[in-house]
């Protein structure tokens, strides 16, 4: 099975499955003939996203495919050729390599539970 997510805007409207019967070629996957088969089905932009793809990593030890997998609510960059979470906070940067979001600083090793406090920029005792 393969999973395919509609862009609005830049944006992940939804995520659906499609049999591999409708996405491959000669018995190959190809995520082009799975995007216009769910446009011809259900109109719109489709994009292919990876159920086994986080951070950039493939768990299966695949090829990871476009940084993580898509949620509703997530940005699709086309630049980066990657699904975006929404930023957490407004102090949280993109680790680029990941396509993950990040506090601006490293939360404690030890303690905790810890949630992140925005308005110091700081890590507290949850």
């Amino acid at each position: 099975m393969s999973h395919f997510a509609e862009i609005v805007n830049g944006l992940v409207a939804r995520v659906i499955v499609v049999s591999n019967a409708d996405t491959a070629s000669n018995g190959v996957e190809d995520g082009a003939i799975g995007a216009v088969f769910c446009h011809n089905l259900l109109g719109g932009e489709w994009v292919q996203t990876s159920y086994n793809t986080s951070g950039g990593i493939h768990k299966s030890g695949g090829t990871p495919l476009r940084k993580n997998y898509a949620g509703i609510g997530f940005t699709y960059d086309n630049a980066r050729d990657a699904f975006i979470s929404p930023q957490p906070y407004p102090s949280w940067v993109l680790d680029e390599a990941t396509c993950w979001w990040g506090a601006p600083v490293a939360m404690p090793s030890e303690g905790g539970p810890w949630a992140w406090d925005e308005a110091t920029l700081s890590w507290v005792a949850a």
